[in-house]
């Protein structure tokens, strides 16, 4: 992908313009930029590694995305995937499990090992550069591993009420209600899995973890994309939608 230098213009002529993120394939050289963007989203107890992160790409180049800002070559997000079986998280006891399970030969499955943004203009970005490459390689499902933020709070103000409750319930629009679920089914990721306890440390959620499932879109007719270029296939995932569906 070109890194020339896409802006969109303000609502008024005079506006600052917004530099687009561009999302592509990691590589290693990347890892500096990505190393500052761990350490600006998450603790020192969360934070991956460069070393961790390089294995990553080395592993999985073609499932390594990132979104840079054009102008400054910032990290902006990242997004690490890996191969699992449909039923991985039947047999995971928490993050770790998930991250460092094997991989399998064949599946039509990937698991969302790390996702960091600073703005869901970035996610978006790296899913709409990722679709059509997905596409192409057969990939049916996303699973990515969510931290519940308002369950602390929530669980404070209804005492006796169960993390499983607090996980189903819905707000405006049918959405849930904890920021973080709602956040990730807004871009497609609406089928709770199963709720992990102990699952990734993070006080707000308790440590407790949801695994989500998304589906690539127009992935049911697979046979189809893998026949074209992935900037054929790009036109068609750009036409009908940018996210997961």
């Amino acid at each position: 992908m070109s890194s020339s230098t896409r802006l969109l213009s303000g609502a008024a002529s005079n506006a600052p313009l917004a530099a687009v993120p561009v999302a592509r394939f990691l590589t290693l050289d990347d890892i500096p930029a990505l190393v500052a963007l761990e350490a600006e989203k998450w603790t020192s107890e969360q934070v991956a590694s460069g070393d961790e992160m390089a294995e990553r790409i080395a592993c999985h180049p073609d499932l390594s995305l990132g979104a840079f800002c054009p102008v400054t070559g910032k990290a902006m997000a990242s997004l690490f995937m890996k191969p699992v079986v449909s039923s991985f998280w039947e047999h995971a006891r928490d993050w770790r499990d998930c991250a460092m399970g094997a991989t399998p030969l064949r599946t039509s499955s990937l698991f969302g090992i790390s996702l960091s943004s600073t703005g869901p203009e970035c996610v978006a970005a790296m899913f709409a550069f990722f679709w059509p490459h997905a596409l192409a390689a057969g990939w049916r499902h996303v699973y990515l591993g969510s931290p519940i933020p308002g369950w602390r709070d929530w669980q404070a103000r209804h005492p006796g009420r169960s993390v499983n409750e607090y996980v189903l319930s819905k707000g405006v629009r049918g959405l849930p209600i904890d920021p973080q679920l709602r956040y990730y089914a807004g871009r497609g990721f609406k089928e709770v899995v199963c709720i992990k306890r102990d699952y990734f440390p993070h006080a707000a959620s308790r440590n407790v973890g949801v695994i989500l499932r998304g589906t690539v879109p127009l992935s049911r007719w697979t046979p189809v994309w893998r026949g074209l270029k992935p900037a054929n296939t790009r036109q068609f995932t750009q036409w009908f939608t940018p996210r997961l569906s």
